[in-house]
């Protein structure tokens, strides 16, 4: 496992936050921009492929519309995202073009990585455009995003998008040092963790709330971002923007921020993209011998280890399964829909012709189309 995280990966997403981006809020910070292309810029002369998720559109519309703060009623988010797109869009384009790069733009929601084909189809795209030497400039699409189809926060998507194209690392970069064992603001015996496991609970106790009043994401969601990338092999840092030449420092190895290392292999691509989802269709809840099967023998799920389902869902929609103690622990495409599955929850598959008069699968979901988290 090696400690210098960028250093070692050929592929990474850079995050930016919008503290980093713009005056305190108050539209872009075109110097700052600048800076961030000609680190990036540096990483590209080493032969690494970047892919940069970028935040700052609502703060620039909020800017360009002349408000005074950042409105709550959704269709104005997205009125004010509508217009900050297009100066955020053309001040990366300016600021990587003074160093010979071209860039895309890329705007993505939850529904373009829940639907398989468009899955498929945002990894092409993404990949042929590392292969010609551009840099993706991503952002969530909030000019059509709903609460339904809404990613959250930029650092989720983040977490996707390593996902999506196969990165080796996921880089974080926001006003903090990095992740405090506690909330460094109110408690002074607060230290930074400076190396730990992807996914380890102790450090979403560790975690605090959101942020300032533009900003979406806080230090919670970044820790949930970097288990999230682990699922595809990918270590993550969360480092301050506000040191200097951070990503180059950072790929030279000095040990800024917090590593989280990814622990297990690549999943399978298929169960990557059921792992991804964000929102799921419904629930089962599952007792402790089905949890025992699909844990620990590799088993599909039967009808009879469910004890209740939750949701509306239809069949080959995908759902959560969810252990005794409510947490989920796997997710699936479910083979009925919820109103046949509520008929044959707690049954033996040998009845559900009976109870249904039909059999489409004899269980709920089969092995292969379920991912364990």
């Amino acid at each position: 496992m090696s400690e210098n995280i960028v250093g070692a990966a050929q592929r990474l997403v850079v995050k930016v936050g919008s503290s980093l981006v713009t005056d305190d809020g108050r539209g872009l910070d075109h110097a700052a921009v600048a800076r961030w292309a000609g680190e990036i810029a540096e990483l590209t002369r080493m032969g690494k492929a970047v892919v940069l998720v970028s935040s700052g559109a609502i703060a620039e519309g909020i800017r360009r519309l002349g408000w005074s703060r950042r409105p709550h009623a959704i269709h104005e988010q997205q009125a004010a995202a509508a217009v900050g797109q297009m100066g955020l869009v053309e001040a990366w384009e300016r600021a990587f073009a003074a160093h010979g790069l071209r860039t895309a733009q890329i705007l993505l929601t939850h529904e373009d990585l829940a639907d398989r084909r468009r899955y498929l189809n945002a990894r092409s795209t993404l990949a042929t455009l590392l292969e010609l030497g551009v840099i993706p400039v991503i952002n969530e699409n909030d000019t059509v995003t709903t609460d339904e189809i809404r990613l959250g926060d930029n650092d989720t998507l983040g977490a996707l998008v390593t996902n999506l194209i196969d990165a080796d690392a996921l880089v974080l970069l926001t006003d903090q040092a990095g992740l405090y064992t506690a909330d460094p603001r109110s408690d002074p015996q607060a230290t930074l963790v400076h190396s730990a496991q992807s996914g380890d609970p102790a450090l979403e106790a560790m975690a605090g709330g959101a942020g300032s009043a533009i900003a979406r994401g806080g230090m919670l969601t970044k820790v949930l971002a970097a288990r999230r990338a682990a699922r595809s092999g990918a270590s993550t840092v969360i480092a301050s923007g506000r040191e200097p030449d951070v990503l180059t420092r950072l790929a030279a190895g000095e040990a800024i921020g917090t590593r989280l290392h990814a622990e297990r292999g690549t999943l399978a691509a298929r169960k990557q993209w059921l792992a991804d989802h964000v929102r799921l269709a419904g629930s089962l809840s599952l007792d402790a011998g089905a949890v025992r099967a699909l844990v620990h023998e590799g088993k599909s799920l039967l009808a009879i280890g469910v004890t209740s389902i939750r949701g509306d869902f239809e069949r080959g929609e995908i759902v959560g399964c969810l252990g005794p103690d409510g947490r989920e622990f796997a997710r699936g495409l479910v083979n009925y829909g919820a109103q046949d599955a509520a008929r044959i929850v707690g049954r033996p598959s040998s009845e559900i012709e009976a109870i249904l008069g039909y059999v489409d699968e004899p269980e709920l979901i089969h092995r292969s189309n379920l991912v364990l988290l």
